[in-house]
């Protein structure tokens, strides 16, 4: 798949897709506590995976999806990108944002996901699906990495697992 940046060809990406088993990861939250995705299994849950906390879309998607979450509360909402705790942690305190943020900084979960892009050292742009039983049930990924997600598919997407 063929991602661009501001209209101009940046990279390409293998992401995992709908049908696929969702792989298992456990990232660490801003306060250093671990999340696992089999451990959610429980509920459907969102992964709203992003670039860079500190840019405007991604700030755009972090917040529509904060607003999401706390509208929601059958769904796991699950945001994940490259910045480290602190930078994660001073967007969500002044952005007002308390939904789980995880950072990957090891790069785990992007390379399980075909999601890594190392000419930019991040994450790209996309939204995940996972059903109870661990599987892809929608997948967005984002071709042009300066555009937001369909938020609303996502969430219809997770209502109808709920």
């Amino acid at each position: 798949m063929k991602i661009s940046l501001h209209g101009e060809y940046a990279f390409d990406l293998a992401p995992i897709s709908v049908g696929e088993t969702a792989p298992n990861f456990k990232l660490l939250d801003q306060n250093d506590q671990t999340v696992e995705l089999e451990k959610r299994r429980d509920l459907p849950v969102i992964l709203s995976v992003f670039p860079d906390i500190n840019t405007s879309v991604c700030d755009l998607q972090t917040r529509a999806f904060n607003r999401l979450a706390s509208e929601n509360k059958a769904i796991h909402f699950l945001s994940i990108s490259n910045n480290t705790k602190e930078e994660q942690a001073n967007w969500c305190a002044a952005k007002g944002v308390d939904m789980t943020v995880l950072h990957d900084d090891a790069n785990q979960f992007g390379a399980a996901y075909g999601l890594f892009a190392p000419e930019l050292n991040h994450l790209s742009r996309a939204v995940f699906v996972v059903d109870r039983a661990g599987k892809i049930a929608y997948a967005e990924v984002l071709s042009e990495i300066t555009d937001e997600p369909n938020y609303q598919a996502a969430l219809a997407a997770a209502i109808a697992l709920s």
